[in-house]
């Protein structure tokens, strides 16, 4: 019975060197597709965030990660200091900092 199987098989036909790389290449589109719709995208708002954070100075409103709203009373090196309420400050990490919300200028309090 396996012989009947096997004699009806069609014999196997050469193959050009090309149909190996048109077989790849809806992988490649593929990989191109992700790196347009997923990858850029996260590097370009990673870029974003080192320059928002970069750009953190004494003055400026902010909101952090976790939805603090605060003013910025000191910037150090990794941190910065929000103060959150009258004799209230907080020390955190600039990158907790996600969005600048008004650059003001000297206090006038």
């Amino acid at each position: 019975m396996l012989f009947l199987f096997l004699a009806q098989t069609p014999a196997a036909s050469p193959s050009g060197a090309g149909s190996g790389l048109l077989g790849m290449l809806p992988f490649v589109f593929l990989i191109v597709i992700m790196y347009y719709v997923m990858i850029r995208p996260q590097m370009r708002r990673q870029k974003e965030q080192a320059r928002l954070v970069s750009a953190l100075k004494t003055g400026d409103r902010v909101v952090t990660s976790s939805g603090i709203h605060g003013l910025i009373s000191n910037v150090k090196e990794t941190t910065v200091i929000v103060k959150v309420a009258d004799n209230v400050k907080l020390e955190m990490e600039k990158t907790a900092v996600t969005n600048v919300v008004k650059t003001n200028g000297p206090s006038q309090s």
